[in-house]
């Protein structure tokens, strides 16, 4: 059974017991209950995105929602992988392990924006705790604002 959580505590794991790395195993990558409801308000709204993609192929980056033609994607980050000013704590367990896994995160996350920004696309980040309606008004102004800088072209 790949990738479904084990009672198994492999030599060498990462983990700091069984029960932390069956936790670990079972987080999800994609259609959390955050990202289904920001892409359920949005839809609301009369977006039309794409779910889990790449915004530029050749860059190994996968945002929650993109928007090809209006050129913005949208990432949700989870508080504790993404370091949320209001809400990461350290972890109890192998805190300097998860005090540097945060700090790349934060890295990559500000290395993501950077690379898409050059290339032309609005990047909006999203917090797991927002309301995912407000998220969603803040993703059509910042769509609104594209398609008309754009010269609506019939992009969706």
């Amino acid at each position: 059974m790949t990738g479904a959580p084990t009672s198994e505590f492999p030599e060498g794991s990462w983990a700091s017991s069984p029960g932390n790395r069956r936790s670990m195993q079972s987080n999800k990558g994609r259609d959390t209950k955050p990202e289904l409801a920001l892409r359920r308000a949005a839809h609301a709204l009369g977006l039309r995105y794409r779910v889990s993609k790449r915004p530029i192929r050749d860059i190994r980056r996968t945002a929650d929602l993109v928007f090809t033609r209006a050129r913005i994607a949208v990432f949700l980050d989870g508080c504790f992988w993404h370091v949320c000013p209001e809400h990461f704590t350290v972890s109890r367990t192998n805190p300097e392990y998860w005090a540097e896994k945060a700090e790349k995160n934060r890295a990559r996350d500000r290395q993501t924006d950077r690379l898409l920004q050059e290339a032309g696309w609005a990047v909006l980040r999203v917090w797991e705790h927002e309301d995912p309606h407000q998220a969603a008004a803040r993703l059509k102004d910042l769509y609104d604002r594209r398609v008309a800088a754009q010269g609506d072209k019939g992009v969706r």
